[in-house]
């Protein structure tokens, strides 16, 4: 082995989430006098796959985008490993680095034996029901996940609540695990203040231009606790008429929750605005973030929010309560705790001076401390170590 390294990063699909945002920066950022990076999706291509052909990297795919089908078919999981193996065999790499679930039970075995020199897994988030030992689906992998523990030369977990799961739990030694938080990149993210941008959003979204808005970003799905979120907005309104609560993301929870708002007596007051393209332009339009995940990695969204200096009201879990201060960076609530979120809510609502001192500290500890160009620098500081180690 020896420069320009041939990286494969293996994901699960290409579409919208914090781990293919991760693949792209590691891609954008990379020293390309040194290493040589493709991409490798599991299930079809998705929204990342055309950002990533735009940095000139080869990008491949296995099986058609149907990862439910796939659940739902043991048996067919052999036709992936298959069609991994004819893949790993044609095609020889220095390091895999496999993201998500399925990547890291499947591409890490699979790159061992196939002779890969150096094997890394990337732990993005800790699931407290998919890692709860009554779990069906966690006891149909956990075999897989601990093998692919044991065949991967190192592993990075992007908090340290999922450290010190696989350190306590799955009794991984700690010298094979780093802490390395996401990042946001800032070249994308940048608070310039274009006259006009904000209402020219407002206008394409339908929202008032004298809304107060409040804005939710992330899967429709249950770790992302948007049910919460539109009981806080129910709240919230009885105390602010004039606030309009937007949602930004697809899922299969988008049906239930339109239903909820209905229920609820807010549909009026909240725009479900599906996939956004560009964040910035989102954030723009926004007044204030709500995030009451119940569990979350490193918080990409949020993140990205800070950046362009927009105020947060989040749960203080995980890679949250790790990487942002209470009443410092954002307010940080108990999560799954609504009476407490419709206060913060309204205290940054109310106090204004308050809401603009936590943007700002908050996007300072973001531009500080979490860029994707000084996380990519420590991941590949990681793969020299490795690549290193096993040449001598």
């Amino acid at each position: 082995m020896k420069p320009p390294y041939r990286i494969l990063h293996v994901i699960d699909h290409l579409g919208t989430g914090g781990a293919q945002e991760v693949v792209w920066q590691l891609i954008k950022y990379s020293k390309r006098t040194i290493f040589q990076p493709e991409v490798l999706a599991l299930f079809g291509e998705g929204y990342y796959c055309e950002i990533l052909h735009k940095c000139k990297v080869p990008v491949y795919s296995l099986l058609p985008d149907d990862l439910e089908f796939y659940h739902q078919y043991f048996c067919l999981h052999f036709h992936l490993l298959s069609r991994l193996f004819l893949f790993l065999t044609e095609n020889r790499y220095d390091l895999i680095h496999s993201h998500l679930l399925w990547s890291i039970m499947f591409a890490t075995p699979m790159a061992a034996l196939c002779r890969v020199p150096v094997r890394l897994n990337h732990e993005q988030v800790y699931d407290p029901v998919r890692h709860s030992q009554g779990n069906e689906v966690f006891v149909g992998n956990r075999r897989l996940r601990l093998l692919s523990n044991r065949l991967s030369h190192h592993i990075i977990a992007g908090s340290n609540s999922i450290r010190n799961f696989l350190c306590q739990e799955e009794k991984v030694p700690s010298e094979k695990v780093s802490l390395i938080y996401n990042a946001v990149d800032l070249e994308r993210l940048n608070p310039v203040n274009v006259p006009g941008e904000r209402e020219k959003w407002r206008r394409i979204w339908g929202i008032p231009q004298e809304a107060i808005v409040v804005g939710g970003i992330g899967r429709l799905d249950p770790q992302k606790n948007f049910p919460l979120f539109l009981e806080v907005a129910a709240e919230v309104s009885i105390r602010y008429p004039e606030a309009v609560f937007v949602i930004a993301g697809d899922g299969k929870e988008r049906q239930n929750l339109e239903d909820l708002s209905r229920q609820l007596g807010i549909d009026g007051k909240v725009r479900f605005l599906g996939f956004v393209r560009e964040l910035g332009e989102l954030y723009q339009v926004m007044d204030l973030l709500l995030f009451p995940s119940r569990f979350e990695g490193t918080p990409l969204t949020i993140f990205g929010a800070l950046a362009m200096g927009l105020p947060v009201v989040a749960s203080n879990v995980d890679g949250i309560a790790e990487t942002l201060k209470d009443g410092k960076d954002a307010l940080l609530v108990p999560p799954q705790d609504k009476d407490l979120f419709v206060q913060a809510v309204c205290r940054m609502l109310q106090d204004r001076q308050l809401a603009k001192r936590l943007a700002l500290t908050g996007q300072e500890t973001v531009r500080r401390l979490y860029s994707a160009e000084a996380m990519v620098g420590q991941v590949e500081a990681l793969y020299l170590q490795l690549l290193e180690d096993k040449i001598t």
